[in-house]
């Protein structure tokens, strides 16, 4: 299989906007039984500091996953501000100007288990919040990607909830609030992880590139420059 994944600010592409926001929606409610979470609130598509990953067929056609990155302005919150901050109002000062947030990862289910929307949408997040020039980068993490959110560098921001974790979207969901604080060396990733998030930094465009994920390998030409 061949994808492309491709960053972009939200505000130049409503179409593919749009086309994200219906598969996530779709993903949510079939399969999570979760019909509204603060990350898919559509008003992000009309903020100049939000950032869109897809991965998507070669012709722009389809998408198959994607995620969102966006730097805290003082104007519109951080999604994980809105999830968590009635919890814990300590992350409305922890989520400063100049911090960001990868959010709203998913992935549709006919690529499940290749790892388009956990570790591709992870690693690519931070290589768009790197060129944004942020820092700090938090996100929400379900306890099956708590794993993956450490091999990109993420700590559990333990000063927030329940040492890190709050119940979240629903009641008998958890969720786990991570923090990377050191974006531009991220010495607390793991180091092949560290050396592709550097590798695509430095080299934003490449083309068909051998990805292995979970459950097999993939083509994908990047497009990552914002």
């Amino acid at each position: 299989m061949e994808v492309a994944i491709r960053a972009f600010k939200a505000t130049t592409d409503p179409e593919t906007c749009l086309k994200f926001i219906e598969g996530h929606r779709r993903l949510l409610e079939a399969h999570f039984g979760v019909a509204k979470i603060t990350s898919s609130n559509t008003s992000w598509m009309h903020h100049e500091n939000t950032y869109v990953i897809v991965a998507e067929s070669l012709d722009r056609e389809k998408i198959y996953g994607g995620a969102r990155v966006q730097v805290a302005d003082g104007q519109f919150p951080l999604p994980i501000e809105s999830a968590i901050g009635q919890y814990d109002p300590a992350i409305h000062q922890q989520a400063s100007p100049g911090t960001s947030e990868i959010c709203g990862l998913w992935n549709s289910m006919e690529v499940a288990g290749l790892g388009i929307g956990s570790i591709f949408m992870a690693r690519v997040g931070v290589v768009v919040a790197m060129q944004l020039n942020v820092e700090k980068i938090f996100f929400l993490c379900a306890p099956v990607t708590v794993r993956i959110g450490k091999r990109i560098g993420g700590l559990v921001e333990t000063s927030l909830g329940d040492k890190g974790n709050f119940f979240y979207p629903k009641d008998d969901f958890v969720a786990t609030a991570m923090v990377i604080n050191d974006s531009k060396t991220l010495v607390s990733a793991d180091e092949k992880e560290r050396k592709k998030i550097f590798e695509l930094f430095e080299n934003p465009e490449q083309s068909r590139i051998t990805e292995t994920g979970p459950k097999g390998e993939l083509l994908v030409d990047y497009l990552l420059k914002v």
